[in-house]
């Protein structure tokens, strides 16, 4: 049993002598071929560079979307594979194929439709699906060159239709679901997934689907959008990425009552029995991809700080609900102090008043908090200074000392009662109270609420102390944003940052003017910090890392830019961003010395790369959607 050191005793002996003997042969047959194979030293490793190996041929091959070119395969390929005359004869190219279907596309995203709930979003969904189920690297290339107008369609804000409705839409599975009734097979159950390298793991429980609620298993839509953008954005190698879904039981009526619900119609598990299932998968999944990174999605507030503490110190693992959405806020928060004409270093001195207080919130909170610190100093004096600068707002008002049963990640911001008295302030004061008693220059919206900034709100932060005051309603879907950009600027002028978490248009103002809607996305951040530590191997994904991603995202912007209230890049620009924030983290890897390294490039060739060298590394290993050449070889 030495070849399973990371085995429970309990997991070790859930395992039948079938699957003993199947993982040694598998292990044995992969050391001997790495030794007979093993490739010249060489600085990077370009993906999609070399031919694929399959064994299969004929109907086989036009069945598998991984390997299927369709009418792009070649009249060689065609004979090497046995697809002459299953295929109409004219060859065409992946240009001519994208022609075709992007043709279709627009003719059919209006007309589509299969229900009430057939939106023309979901429509787009529904086709760019079909297409991903019988050809992956067509599906890549057009979301990759398409990235602006689709990234709404594969994530949000449609994605949150998708999963509301995702038992009506289902039609071929994708991706593993672990489920409470599994408790005991897991580590079996890993093996039925037929990759052995899996780089990139996005696992979700359905609790907290974006703003939507409990959506059980058909949450897996979210896990399955983030990596169509991890492959789009990041190059992660589509063959090399794993969806999952862990049904641990749903507390939705609806879906208990509905008896076409695809999961475990019985309330979700609680307490040790939960977290007794999240162990068993997270310990499953290291052991077989021990170089795995799991990504924690839409998690309840309830557990995802908790799970973020529990694993966060031993895998490679982040909840992008918590870092992710923290590390974009920070970079938008950085922006919006260049666009009032300042430095960034006088971060430290925004008035924030923050309304919600989930683990978004915290996340922000405690990571905007802790780059003040790092400003003033990084002492008790500067955390202390830092925290002052926060007033939280949640459902029963604002959150001071006094707030009985005060949840203890929060705790640290609750407001003395000697400070905010002095305001005109108490316990429980609400959102517009808050506004006209502090003057922020940030009102900054996690609340998952529709419309919380209202008329009297907005109004309200007319008389902030800032020359340019900010407007972040970041809470997604696009319903629960906390107002519209079309909202803010009619109340409070043109002279305002405004972002939010979904896409809005920009606001024609009148006399050529624009109100700039930023759209703080963690897409900006999430591919980049996922890339980032698979090329440099760190063993965990530390707060520097995360901290250099969003300063990394910051700094991307131009001034000129930036003064024009345009405080993040367009969407088009995704993966020369994912390059940098990539870059940037494995640089703070190598400083931290996490850095094991990736495949070629071992530690000590990563700390001798200059600047620029870890740019070119990071963009040779990013995988793009072309033809492989296929050559067929019996097993």
């Amino acid at each position: 049993m030495a070849m399973f050191p990371l085995l429970s005793p309990h997991l070790r002996r859930s395992l039948s002598s079938s699957l003993l003997r199947r993982l040694r042969r598998r292990s044995s047959a992969a050391s001997a071929a790495a030794a007979m194979d093993a490739p010249s030293r060489s600085f990077t490793t370009t993906e999609v560079s070399r031919p694929n190996i399959v064994q299969k041929r004929s109907l086989d091959i036009l069945h598998d979307p991984w390997f299927n070119k369709g009418t792009a395969f070649s009249m060689t390929e065609r004979d090497r594979l046995d697809l002459r005359g299953l295929l109409p004869p004219s060859v065409m190219t992946p240009q001519q194929q994208i022609d075709r279907f992007m043709m279709d596309l627009k003719r059919l995203q209006v007309n589509a439709r299969a229900g009430r709930f057939d939106t023309n979003a979901l429509a787009k969904w529904r086709i760019l699906n079909r297409l991903h189920d019988r050809n992956e690297t067509m599906y890549y290339k057009i979301l990759v060159e398409n990235i602006e107008e689709y990234a709404p369609i594969v994530y949000t804000p449609t994605v949150g239709l998708v999963c509301q409705n995702y038992s009506g839409l289902f039609r071929r599975p994708r991706g593993m679901y672990f489920s409470a009734e599994d408790r005991g097979e897991m580590m079996s159950m890993v093996y039925n997934w037929p990759a052995d390298q899996v780089d990139m793991i996005v696992v979700t429980d359905g609790s907290r689907i974006l703003g939507l609620g409990d959506l059980g298993v058909q949450g897996i839509g979210i896990a399955i959008g983030k990596l169509d953008l991890y492959v789009a954005a990041a190059g992660i190698n589509p063959q090399r990425v794993l969806p999952v879904m862990i049904d641990v039981g749903t507390n939705n009526e609806k879906l208990l009552k509905d008896p076409l619900y695809l999961g475990l119609q019985e309330h979700r598990l609680d307490g040790e029995e939960y977290l007794s299932v999240i162990d068993e998968f997270m310990e499953s999944v290291f052991t077989r991809w021990p170089n795995v990174i799991v990504q924690f999605e839409d998690f309840q507030s309830k557990w995802a700080l908790k799970l973020l503490k529990r694993y966060r110190n031993t895998y490679r693992m982040f909840n992008d609900d918590v870092q992710g959405t923290a590390g974009v806020a920070i970079a938008g928060l950085l922006g919006a102090v260049r666009a009032q004409g300042r430095p960034m270093i006088d971060f430290p001195k925004q008035k924030i008043v923050v309304a919600g207080a989930g683990s978004a919130g915290i996340g922000v909170v405690n990571a905007a908090s802790k780059t003040m610190a790092r400003m003033l100093g990084n002492n008790e004096s500067a955390f202390e200074s830092a925290r002052s600068q926060f007033w939280v707002v949640d459902a029963n008002g604002l959150i001071t000392e006094c707030r009985e049963n005060i949840d203890q990640d929060i705790k640290p911001f609750a407001k003395k009662l000697k400070e905010v008295s002095h305001q005109g302030l108490s316990e429980g004061a609400s959102l517009v109270e808050v506004v006209k008693k502090v003057k922020p220059d940030v009102l900054l919206g996690l609340s998952a609420v529709g419309g919380l900034f209202s008329n009297e709100v907005l109004e309200a932060l007319k008389d902030s102390t800032s020359s340019r005051p900010a407007v972040f309603a970041m809470s997604n879907p696009t319903k629960n944003a906390e107002c519209t950009p079309v909202e803010a600027f009619s109340i409070l002028g043109e002279n305002i940052i405004f972002a939010s978490g979904s896409p809005f248009n920009d606001v024609n103002l009148g006399d050529g003017k624009i109100g700039h809607s930023n759209q703080g996305n963690n897409m900006y951040l999430f591919p980049g910090i996922g890339l980032g530590t698979l090329l440099s191997g760190a063993r965990v994904i530390s707060d520097g890392m995360l901290q250099v991603a969003s300063e990394c995202l910051a700094a991307y912007m131009k001034e000129e830019e930036v003064l024009k209230g345009i405080i993040y890049p367009p969407i088009s620009s995704i993966r020369d961003i994912t390059k940098e924030v990539a870059a940037a983290v494995v640089r703070e890897a190598v400083a931290e010395d996490l850095a094991e390294g990736y495949r070629d490039m071992d530690a000590r060739e990563l700390r001798r790369l200059t600047q620029e060298e870890i740019v070119a590394y990071v963009k040779n290993n990013m995988w793009d959607p072309v033809y492989p050449t296929l050559v067929y070889r019996k097993e």
